[in-house]
């Protein structure tokens, strides 16, 4: 009986390590795993990291947008100048033919007011000439 018993203690024995390794085991697990829950995780770094990426590109898109809109703005104001400028120049163009024209009319009209107003028609003027220099010897 003492072969039993003694097999019987080392059995038990054996458990108890066991029993003692599992807990151990157990432990040791729930240790780590709230080591493991306490620590920064890399996730919100990643996180922020993608926010800032996606941040970049949103600015960079806009400040592209931007430029492109500025462009075509700026070229659309140039092309409003430019008809405004042609305008201004067809205006005075105009103004000045009509200068032109209500001049050579007043000479025209100044022409024909000589013409009309003469003593004398111009082919005899001649004539009216020698007749002028009798009179006043």
């Amino acid at each position: 009986m003492s072969m039993g018993t003694g097999l019987a203690d080392e059995g038990r024995e054996f458990e108890a390590k066991i029993e003692q390794a599992l807990k151990d085991f157990r432990s040791s697990v729930h240790a780590w795993s709230e080591a493991e829950y306490s620590r920064p995780r890399a996730v919100k770094l990643v996180h922020l990291r993608s926010w800032r990426v996606a941040a970049g590109w949103a600015l960079g898109c806009v400040l592209a947008a931007g430029s492109l809109t500025g462009g075509l703005y700026e070229r659309h104001h140039q092309q409003e100048l430019a008809k405004i400028a042609a305008a201004e120049t067809a205006r005075q163009q105009k103004l000045a033919a009509e200068q032109r024209a209500s001049k050579e009319q007043d000479d025209l009209l100044a022409k024909v007011d000589s013409d009309v107003s003469r003593q004398v028609p111009s082919a005899m003027e001649p004539l009216a000439q020698l007749m002028a220099e009798d009179e006043a010897r």
